[in-house]
């Protein structure tokens, strides 16, 4: 517990088994309650990984997806009771040493969701981000603000804490089972009027880190422009879509864990 919340840590995971130790081994427990692994059917050692470290591992069978795997990891986490939940990719892409800053501006206020923003610090190319990608990251944002009506420093981080309410509150069951489910969940906290809050977090690219190729990256970006110009349409009232509404569909703490 921090300041009476419960706070867990969920890693979405696929073909980690490489960096998974050591991303956990960096995780402050004196202010985590639990550290919940989600695999994604990894042809690797994940799993095996995970269980010796005594981590709370799900795995699916199949391969969902990254947001597929996402869903799961929200689900469990709000079944354990979680009152602030930090997604922290197990790659060692992104480091643990900001979860306490991150826990801490939920848990003391003002922010319902803080972002760990590879851009604001200045330093994703020097962090190893390939160009191309931050050209593609700076352009998208730009235009996701404009058409979001927000000011936010990247839209694309893997990095991010919630509290129990906005996981609650959003369909994020509406959203897709592909990786634009992290764009389409953004938006959904800014059109709902949740307060984001950002903080600088350096950029790791390296061998072991999971990155999606140019192919991917393209349906990414294409995706990413379809859910902006939709939450447009809904902020201006022009037209009602689906996945920004209250009433889709939403997590179910109670529905049966992966195995």
């Amino acid at each position: 517990m921090f300041h009476g919340k419960k706070i867990v840590v969920v890693m979405p995971a696929y073909n980690a088994a490489k960096t998974l130790e050591q991303t956990y081994s960096e995780i402050p427990l004196d202010l985590v309650d639990e550290v919940v692994v989600t695999d994604d059917a990894s042809p690797d050692e994940t799993v095996e990984v995970a269980e010796r470290l005594g981590l709370h591992t799900l795995v699916h069978p199949t391969n969902r997806g990254y947001g597929g795997n996402q869903k799961t990891c929200y689900t469990e986490a709000l079944r354990l009771g979680a009152d602030v939940i930090v997604m922290l990719h197990p790659d060692y892409q992104y480091t643990p040493a900001l979860l306490p800053a991150m826990i801490v501006m939920i848990t003391d206020g003002p922010f319902d969701v803080v972002l760990g923003s590879r851009v604001l610090g200045g330093r994703a190319l020097a962090g190893g981000m390939p160009v191309y990608k931050y050209v593609a990251n700076r352009v998208l944002t730009a235009i996701q603000n404009l058409l979001l009506g927000a000011k936010l420093s990247e839209y694309h981080t893997g990095y991010r804490a919630f509290s129990r309410e906005v996981l609650e509150s959003l369909s994020l069951l509406e959203n897709s089972d592909d990786f634009v489910f992290d764009n389409q969940m953004l938006a959904q906290i800014l059109l709902a009027g949740f307060e984001i809050g950002e903080i600088s977090c350096p950029a790791a690219y390296f061998e072991e880190a999971s990155s999606i190729n140019f192919r991917r990256s393209v349906k990414y970006g294409l995706g990413v422009l379809r859910t902006s110009f939709d939450g447009f349409l809904h902020r201006k009232k022009i037209s009602s879509i689906y996945y920004f509404e209250p009433t889709g569909r939403r997590l179910d703490p109670g529905a049966e864990s992966a195995e």
